[in-house]
């Protein structure tokens, strides 16, 4: 299991997210409070710079009257909470087999050669930190990189670069497919429904 990193500094909800938290908790039954574990641990993640200090895990516990055991299961088991700082961009880079196929390995050498980050560690100016991760769902789109809330797909080593010099410059440019598609369309444009009904 993770370290957890205590920083001696008291955390607390905002009030804006102590009225978020309930909105969360309600969506519950009474007495299942304790479900609402993950979304509470995001907006203590949102709030407290993308990771989850000890002090956060503690406080989220407090608020659901949960044990810090139970808060830090959830936690430490899913790649969306960080249990350490991360960078302002989080690269979160898919190695499953449809991005392995479609050359993530090349990704993962773009990171190590221009920002001289191996997996989980961080950029010496705290600007990326990069994770491999497993399927972000996003297969048909593959290589896929996750950074922070948005997926940029189909990418090539070429426009990799191209988006992470764009980062740091703290230009976010924009998301989805890399390449001239619509969504998840084949790239070469549609090959079915061609006819209308009624043109046979």
């Amino acid at each position: 299991m993770s370290q957890v990193i205590a920083t001696g500094k008291a955390f607390e909800f905002t009030p804006e997210n102590v009225e978020k938290a309930k909105v969360f908790i309600a969506k519950y039954p009474e007495g299942r409070q304790q479900s609402a574990v993950m979304p509470l641990l995001d907006l203590a993640q949102r709030q407290n710079g993308n990771w989850l200090s000890r002090e956060a895990l503690e406080y989220v516990g407090n608020f659901l009257n949960v044990p810090y055991m139970r808060v830090l299961e959830v936690a430490s088991f899913y790649t969306m909470y960080s249990l350490k700082p991360v960078g302002k961009y989080y690269l979160q880079l898919c190695r499953t087999t449809p991005c392995w196929l479609r050359g993530c390995d090349n990704l993962v050498k773009v990171c190590e050669d221009k920002l001289g980050i191996h997996n989980g560690e961080s950029t010496e100016d705290g600007k990326f930190t990069l994770l491999e991760v497993e399927c972000l769902g996003a297969c048909v789109n593959a290589p896929v990189v996750q950074v922070n809330d948005d997926y940029y797909e189909d990418l090539t080593p070429e426009s990799f670069e191209a988006l992470l010099d764009k980062l740091a410059k703290d230009e976010v440019p924009a998301h989805g497919p890399q390449v001239d598609r619509l969504n998840s369309a084949p790239e070469d444009g549609q090959t079915t429904l061609l006819e209308k009904a009624g043109d046979a």
